[in-house]
């Protein structure tokens, strides 16, 4: 008995004291904790740092308007610049998309029905006029050309006949009668023979191709179709086999002249009366950022989208290197009039206030700063323009801005 209340007392004195040990450790890691959560605290607080500079700055107010004195550590992370005299451009600006030419896009059918033999162009292949696109076995034309063959037979028969008589009435061995008809004849197979080249001619036959026709005495049913204008193969619905006929949807090959592409772009309904045909546009996209692409307003819908609320504009944009794709993402300025000169400020250092109004902060000596409310325009070369409130040569804070409107943030309210 007395050997277990000894093994007994022995697991209660091993309890209490894990239980000590627990609690001592438990302490310690809360004692852990809240130092570290209270050293965060002071590291992430933006206010806290405000708070501790922020009586070295002296808040004011001169002529209505806050301002604030740095001391010499603050003054070193606010530029100041004097207010630049700038010349902005009268424009008005829109997004819209790049597309075709469509008054230069062309769908290339053939002329005659008849079966694909072969292809000569793909998509995206930049042709020139008169490259062959592809080519068909044409029944018709393997008539015209039989009918060419035989009218020129024709030809060279009367016309052995008619210098026969000729000779023949010389020394009055034939009736003139019968000049006349051989002369006759000789007509109608010229004028058949000179319908039939025509009539080959129309399916692209050069007149050597047509020499060798007769020549050869041989019909070559292979009709040629080329391209009629230099650009870029746009579509294709040709493959060998085929069979196609005239104007029968889809064309076999569609090409566009991309000298010049479209911007279809969709202008505010409060722009309307500034936007005329003819005007000048400055055009950018994505793809080449930098680059400007000049053209001109080409048409302006007479129709203004009632949901939208906006108007349809048509440009033509000059393209000589073929860079613009169909479907691009674009931005463009048109041009209503002459630039004009305006003062202007780096974009840092002008800073939106809470309830909209742009303000800026200008200095006289360079330690005293004072807000202004300005009106605000265009922006240029990182430049904002300033259409009231400044004037040229001011002194104003440019990098800093925002720290100060910050400070006196914190100042009204009460840090």
């Amino acid at each position: 008995m007395g050997a277990l209340m000894a093994v007994v007392q022995s697991r209660v004195i091993v309890v209490v004291a894990g239980g000590a040990l627990c609690f001592l450790a438990g302490a310690a890691s809360v004692s852990y904790v809240n130092g570290w959560l209270q050293s965060s605290a002071q590291i992430v607080s933006p206010s806290a740092n405000a708070k501790t500079d922020s009586p070295e700055a002296k808040m004011g107010v001169v002529g209505g308007m806050p301002s604030i004195e740095l001391n010499e550590k603050q003054m070193l992370t606010v530029k100041v610049e004097a207010v630049k005299d700038q010349e902005f451009p009268l424009e008005k600006a829109a997004v819209g998309s790049i597309d075709f030419n469509e008054e230069m896009t062309l769908q290339v059918f053939t002329p005659y029905q008849g079966r694909i033999l072969e292809t000569f162009a793909k998509v995206g292949d930049e042709g020139k006029k008169g490259q062959v696109l592809f080519t068909i076995d044409s029944p018709d034309l393997l008539s015209a050309a039989s009918s060419l063959i035989a009218t020129s037979g024709v030809l060279q028969l009367t016309t052995r006949a008619l210098n026969r008589l000729k000779t023949l009435y010389e020394s009055r061995a034939v009736a003139q009668k019968d000049v006349e008809q051989a002369i006759s004849d000789q007509q109608t197979a010229e004028g058949a023979h000179k319908a039939a080249r025509d009539a080959v001619r129309i399916f692209g036959k050069t007149d050597a191709e047509i020499d060798a026709i007769i020549k050869e005495r041989r019909a070559d049913s292979t009709l040629v179709v080329k391209s009629p204008i230099n650009g870029r193969i746009t579509a294709r619905n040709a493959a060998p086999g085929l069979f196609v006929q005239p104007g029968s949807a889809p064309a076999p090959f569609s090409v566009a002249d991309t000298s010049t592409m479209w911007m279809i772009a969709n202008v505010a309904e409060s722009d309307v009366s500034a936007i005329h045909v003819g005007q000048h546009v400055k055009v950018s996209v994505m793809s080449y950022p930098g680059k400007i692409f000049e053209g001109h307003i080409s048409t302006i819908s007479s129709n203004v989208d009632p949901n939208t609320h906006r108007m349809l504009v048509r440009s033509e944009i000059e393209d000589p290197d073929h860079e613009l794709r169909s479907g691009m993402f674009a931005r463009f300025s048109i041009v209503i009039g002459a630039p004009v000169r305006s003062p202007a400020v780096p974009l840092d250092g002008v800073v939106r206030q809470g309830d909209g109004t742009m303000t800026v902060w200008v200095t006289i000596d360079r330690k005293r700063f004072t807000q202004r409310v300005v009106k605000i325009g265009d922006q240029k070369d990182g430049l904002r323009q300033i259409m009231e409130g400044l004037q040229p040569d001011e002194l104003v804070a440019t990098e800093g801005a925002l720290f100060l409107s910050n400070m006196l943030a914190i100042g009204q309210a009460g840090g």
